[in-house]
């Protein structure tokens, strides 16, 4: 289904995704950050809580990551600041591009099994898929942002996967 060329891009191009709102929220005042901005996450801060706490809920499954703390309704709380949610997303962004070099095909077959909260029975489904679906999620949810951002006068950076730096140097 998937390679380990496609993890490692998606990684990348996570990893410069998250970059680019760092530096474009750098400026932006708490109280913006918090405003519920009638997402399903609400604001843009509790969104982007919750794809952090999704990335290290995968993680966990993926490659023995401590679990994140809470389920679905917890995760907008996951970081109280700015600061606080910045320090972690580039700590995770760091570790899952570390995770995907070292990542072998082998590591992509498979089934993974875990308790699912959300439907309250173990689940058992294809580890490539989980792992595309953990991809998913953090491109849907910083959609979400990136409306919300684009809604409040800011301008976030491309989004197109051609346009990461190394695509862009070949």
């Amino acid at each position: 289904m998937i390679s380990v060329d496609y993890v490692q891009t998606m990684a990348r191009y996570n990893a410069w995704q998250n970059a680019g709102l760092i530096a474009l929220l750098a400026g932006v005042d708490m109280s913006e950050l918090e405003r519920d901005r009638g997402a399903f996450f609400g604001s843009i801060h509790s969104t982007l809580n919750h794809l952090l706490w999704g990335d290290k809920v995968w993680m966990s499954r993926f490659a023995d990551w401590p679990a994140p703390p809470g389920g679905i309704a917890e995760s907008i709380s996951l970081t109280p600041t700015y600061a606080a949610w910045k320090a972690e997303r580039q700590r995770v962004d760091a570790r899952l591009v570390h995770w995907v070099e070292t990542l072998r095909p082998i590591e992509l077959r498979g089934a993974l099994s875990w308790h699912s909260g959300v439907l309250g029975r173990t689940v058992s489904k294809p580890k490539a898929g989980l792992i595309v679906h953990m991809f998913n999620h953090q491109t849907h949810h910083r959609g979400q942002v990136h409306a919300m951002l684009t809604s409040a006068g800011l301008s976030p950076q491309d989004t197109d996967l051609f346009m990461t730096p190394e695509a862009a140097a070949e």
